[in-house]
């Protein structure tokens, strides 16, 4: 079903579009709504939705100011522009910035409802013609392999491509053509480039395959079968073959990992998630080969798994001082690990550090290259000797990462600063937008809004209503302006909706304040008094 999100400041108009139409029986997920364009953004950013309705008329950031910025970072997403001005210049900029629909307010539910299914019948449209003029037979082994793609529309792109892929099950195999030892490579030997055609052409002589390169390095086969022992067993024998003619003809042992037979084209992902496990765990043994050639696993250990989410958890929200505690916790099923002949736990703390770093540079959003951190944490893996070692690389590990986290929360400092300091001195200026303050910053609208907002906790539309409301009080207190002398001098040419949004933040209308001010200070001005009656008293 097409996600479907609303903008408009009217918050009537909100519930009553939000109530009038019974979006699951019409085919729609209705996500969520915002009451401006800057709050919005995130939103939209964080739900995806396929359809966004908005108004044109709205605070701080309009309703064409925000399609400009969709339009150009989003294109995918179809814009129904809403509004009350039946002026045709709205039309124009709307229809010029790439709108799907203009309608004017107000809108019944019939009218909406066939509006929505008309730009949702386009989406499809659209959908089913980049699916056939632009998928690719790569794409879609990719895709599979990813879980990004369902069976359906599997199916679909595959007969596109005269492309058969129907079996029982399906069994997928990784051949990594990097070398494990640099200096291996001589300057007699024959290139990455040969050693991949040399497989490519190997490859090509098995009937009932796919192939597809999921990197310069990294190819992928996928294997089909009717037979699960069957196709095992083909499996098994043709990398064998394989792996020993590269062996022989190029001197290297390259790392190749097989997946699992699995059932249904879905199975495809978990076979390939399973290879480039096996994989790993080859690469990061050739890491260690002195260790290997006497190592031994152990079958009670050697099945334990790490919480990756857990740790997740924790690397996000956690402190120093919880650390010990987690860490004990956390690696309890390793305590019998024997690190001197096992690579098992090697092979997990490797896996982890890599999801770690992987998560830190999204949700910290730091800018560090984590290469030099990977090989200085896999050189410390390399170095544990038993689970007192481990509890320390762990400890090591969060520290390293925490490094990220708190730069990520400084890193924006300087540019938070600057936001506030220009609404500072611009609060009184009714057309301040979030255009203008990005342009006197120099960063684009998007980016300054998600991080203000993430950095401070609040969107700018709430940090500039603030602004205005704690200036709007002190002018209350110490001037006999008048309510709409003062909404004007704040930044508010409306008045009504001036005393609105001061009801919101302070609980009382812009009147009561003020009484109640006069009220507090006439309280002041009587303790004042009485306090200095009580001292002449005692003196006398």
């Amino acid at each position: 079903m097409k996600k479907v999100m609303l903008v408009d400041d009217e918050i009537l108009i909100r519930e009553n579009i939000r109530a009038c139409v019974d979006w699951e029986k019409e085919g729609f997920t209705y996500c969520g709504d915002a009451s401006d364009g800057e709050v919005a953004l995130p939103l939209i950013e964080q739900w995806m939705p396929d359809i966004l309705i908005t108004d044109i008329k709205m605070p701080f950031m309009n309703g064409l100011e925000l399609s400009s910025i969709v339009r150009q970072q989003m294109p995918d997403i179809k814009i129904i522009i809403l509004s009350g001005h039946d002026e045709f210049h709205y039309a124009q900029s709307a229809l010029r910035l790439g709108v799907e629909d203009y309608c004017l307010k107000p809108v019944s539910s019939a009218d909406l409802i066939q509006l929505l299914q008309g730009v949702s019948e386009r989406i499809d449209q659209e959908q089913r013609a980049k699916k056939k003029f632009s998928y690719t037979g790569e794409k879609l082994l990719s895709d599979l392999c990813g879980g990004l793609i369902s069976t359906a529309q599997a199916i679909e792109a595959a007969s596109y491509m005269n492309l058969n892929l129907s079996a029982n099950y399906y069994s997928v195999v990784v051949f990594d053509l990097r070398f494990p030892n640099a200096a291996q490579v001589g300057e007699d030997s024959l290139p990455i480039t040969k050693i991949d055609s040399f497989l490519n052409d190997q490859l090509a002589q098995s009937a009932d395959s796919f192939i597809f390169k999921r990197s310069r390095t990294e190819t992928v086969w996928i294997h089909k079968g009717n037979q699960a022992e069957t196709l095992r067993e083909k499996v098994v024998q043709s990398v064998n073959t394989i792996h020993e003619s590269i062996e022989q003809n190029f001197q290297f042992d390259i790392p190749v990992g097989i997946g699992n037979v699995h059932e249904r084209l879905q199975g495809i992902h978990t076979s390939y998630l399973e290879a480039e496990e096996d994989k790993n765990g080859q690469r990061i043994s050739s890491l260690n080969q002195t260790s290997l050639s006497s190592a031994s696993f152990d079958a009670v250990v050697d099945s334990v798994l790490l919480d990756r989410n857990r740790f997740i958890e924790f690397l996000k929200i956690g402190t120093p001082s919880e650390a010990p505690t987690f860490i004990s916790e956390f690696a309890a099923g390793l305590v019998q690990m024997n690190w001197k002949s096992s690579m098992y736990g090697y092979y997990l703390l490797n896996d982890l550090s890599l999801e770690m770093i992987h998560t830190a540079k999204q949700s910290f959003q730091t800018s560090q290259d984590p290469t030099e951190l990977i090989e200085e944490l896999q050189q410390s893996i390399k170095n544990i000797a038993d689970f007192e070692g481990c509890l320390n690389y762990l400890t090591f590990l969060l520290d390293k990462l925490w490094k990220w986290r708190s730069e990520g929360s400084d890193k924006y400092g300087d540019l938070i600063g600057k936001v506030k300091q220009y609404i500072s001195e611009c609060y009184n200026d009714d057309q301040l937008s979030l255009q203008d303050i990005s342009r006197q910053i120099g960063v684009s609208p998007s980016h300054m809004s998600k991080v203000f907002s993430q950095v401070t906790g609040q969107t700018m539309t709430e940090y500039l209503t603030g602004t205005r409301i704690r200036k709007a009080m002190e002018l209350l207190k110490t001037t006999r302006h008048k309510t709409f002398e003062i909404a004007f001098e704040v930044g508010y040419n409306d008045q009504h909706y001036f005393s609105n949004q001061f009801k919101k933040v302070t609980g009382m209308t812009p009147m009561e304040y003020r009484k109640q001010g006069t009220a507090d200070e006439k309280g002041l001005i009587d303790q004042e008094r009485h306090g200095r009656k009580n001292h002449e008293r005692q003196k006398a």
